[in-house]
């Protein structure tokens, strides 16, 4: 699984000019998944958002963490997070799980984050095209890929 976390100040999701999700101070969260990911993929990457350091103390310094900060997070499923480039200028996505497999691991992901941070969170629509929109805060971006836990 890969994600693109961004801190953010607000974040909404528009589909079809209907906003399906809002947050203010919290992560907008793009995640992709690729058909070698698993359960404890999801898992890891849960715990390690959770507990990622990335929001201001009291001295400005990133000490604190989403819970930390009783922040909110937007969760996206974004498959071109696994664009192959290498070949010509049309991306491959051939590593990108398939929906049977991807819908799974999304919703696994979903229920472990929101029992990491003892909280609710919001989501875009699997499939779906979407409007993200979002004030990066900072900005404060990160990316973690669970097949490269270094």
């Amino acid at each position: 699984m890969k994600v693109v976390i961004q801190r953010v100040s607000k974040a909404f999701v528009t589909i079809d000019k209907k906003v399906k999700s809002k947050i203010n101070n919290g992560f907008l969260i793009l995640l992709g998944i690729e058909a070698a990911d698993t359960f404890e993929d999801a898992e890891w990457l849960s715990g390690k958002i959770t507990r990622l350091r990335i929001f201001g103390d009291k001295n400005g310094v990133m000490n604190l963490s989403i819970k930390d900060v009783d922040g909110d997070v937007i969760v996206v499923s974004q498959f071109t997070l696994h664009a192959n480039t290498k070949k010509g200028n049309r991306p491959s996505f051939i590593k990108a799980a398939k929906p049977e497999i991807a819908i799974s691991l999304y919703e696994q992901f979903k229920t472990q984050l929101e029992k990491d941070l003892e909280k609710k969170i919001q989501t875009g629509e699997f499939g779906s095209n979407m409007q993200v929109s979002l004030v990066n805060d900072g900005p404060v971006t990160i990316t973690i890929d669970s097949q490269n836990k270094e």
